[in-house]
């Protein structure tokens, strides 16, 4: 029986034939219900072979689970979500996100620390139970570790045999984060490369039990913490939301962040902390506040909001075969859209869990997520109440660039300024100034504004061939 969504869209259903597990060097992940290049799979047979490098494999692999089960902000008692893991042939993705929607994690096991047969390729769930977290902590040494994930013969010998089934909760704004992260991080790029030995001692002397807003500002062959921004600084928001790294600090060759561009006044903005491994690399994304999740980012708001988007994005998810790198431009050329179109689309298919992004790579990465994906893609609810609100009518253009907007019967006025820039009198954009995407009212005129472009053109396309 295949993984799947409670029609209440409340909790999540995992079915395991048995239980993942640890037993004589061979580590067994038991598969739930996913998708392969063959079609959708109960329990999908990925690789079968050797991680050549056993002890920061599991270490990793706890450092994951950490994370999943793990609130950040008001710690409490949570459910566990078993980890998402995706074959793309060369390399096997393990990717977790924290209870309290703030921490996403990865795990990349490239190429150089396997030695196997890739059966399948495709993305399920995997089990992770007690059992094999204690078994995980015990690994060491330099001998290499067995590895089967989703094999027949598992040779697990507690509970062999034993079907195994979880419900657990699955809100809706941890499944927006999958969505908002790639579109978030798809715009950074690399601020700070170091090597092992001064990676740990940054990592080290961070401090302890901060909430505020750091700011890592290069130094030397360092980085040192800022309370302000200041060009080429990254953001670090909450420094104990890294410290799932710190056992791996021992395999470290080299730690590298990612972020946006960054400018004297900035506010608070995601970052990316990738430990690389050998073999292997560890990416923690960190939302802009330790408080605050990625479900109300908003990044993906305008890139969906297009009937063409979703169309696109129909197209170009036919051509996908869960590649490592997805390349807009050959996808571009494959599927006969623009560039732009291509990239609009590639947000689109973000939306139902379909893509990903390595900012290591600077790539996207094709997965999909074995959740209900019309459920994915309907988890926006201003960009729901937008087009309600273009439905209704309640849009009115009183210039090219202003519009006015009755909403719960009061007017709000948007504005369409230079450089791409919108305002709005409601209290959404008062409250964030556009640092978390648009308000509903700047979607709704968009729309309209978009719509009314596209008719013009035709008229003037028809007009021209006459």
């Amino acid at each position: 029986m295949a993984s799947s969504t409670v029609a209440a869209g409340t909790a999540q259903a995992y079915t395991y034939t048995r239980p993942s597990g640890l037993d004589g060097g061979l580590l067994g992940l038991s598969t739930s219900g996913g998708t392969t290049t063959a079609g959708p799979r109960p329990h999908p047979h990925f690789f079968s072979g050797v991680l050549t490098q056993a002890a920061p494999a599991a270490a990793a692999l706890l450092a994951l689970a950490d994370v999943a089960q793990t609130r950040y902000h008001q710690p409490r008692p949570t459910s566990f979500r078993d980890p998402v893991v995706t074959c793309n042939g060369d390399r096997l993705r393990m990717e977790s996100f924290s209870a309290c929607g703030g921490v996403y994690a990865r795990l990349d096991v490239l190429e150089p620390a396997m030695d196997g047969d890739v059966h399948e390729r495709g993305t399920t769930n995997v089990d992770v139970n007690g059992p094999l977290r204690e078994a995980l902590a015990r690994v060491g040494g330099s001998d290499p570790l067995h590895l089967a994930v989703g094999a027949e013969e598992l040779a697990v010998t507690t509970m062999d045999g034993a079907v195994v089934e979880k419900k657990v909760p699955l809100p809706d704004r941890w499944l927006r984060g999958f969505a908002e992260v790639q579109v978030i991080t798809a715009g950074f790029d690399l601020r700070a490369e170091l090597k092992a030995a001064d990676a740990v001692r940054f990592m080290r002397s961070m401090p302890r039990g901060q909430r505020e807003a750091l700011w890592a500002v290069p130094a030397g062959r360092t980085l040192r913490l800022a309370p302000r921004p200041t060009a080429g600084a990254v953001c670090l928001a909450g420094s104990d939301r890294l410290r799932t790294m710190t056992p791996l600090l021992r395999f470290a060759r080299a730690l590298r962040v990612y972020g946006p561009s960054i400018a004297d006044g900035t506010a608070p903005v995601s970052s990316v902390w990738e430990l690389e491994l050998p073999g292997m690399r560890y990416v923690l994304t960190l939302s802009p506040q330790h408080s605050r999740g990625f479900s109300g980012e908003g990044a993906v708001l305008d890139a969906i909001s297009t009937d063409e988007a979703a169309g696109d994005a129909d197209l170009l998810g036919a051509l996908l075969s869960f590649e490592p790198r997805v390349e807009p431009d050959l996808l571009a050329e494959r599927s006969g859209l623009s560039l732009s179109r291509t990239k609009s689309a590639l947000t689109q298919l973000g939306t139902s869990g379909r893509v990903g992004f390595d900012t290591a790579e600077a790539a996207f990465f094709h997965r999909e997520l074995p959740y209900d994906p019309a459920r994915v893609a309907n988890l926006n609810p201003r960009l729901r109440s937008a087009r309600a609100l273009v439905d209704e009518g309640a849009v009115r253009f009183t210039a090219d660039d202003t519009a006015i907007v009755l909403s719960n019967g009061s007017e709000r006025h948007v504005r369409f300024e230079e450089g791409g820039r919108e305002t709005c009198t409601c209290q959404w954009w008062f409250d964030h100034r556009g640092e978390r995407g648009p308000c509903k009212h700047v979607l709704a005129a968009r729309i309209v504004r978009r719509d009314d472009q596209t008719a013009v053109e035709a008229v003037e396309t028809v007009e021209a061939a006459r």
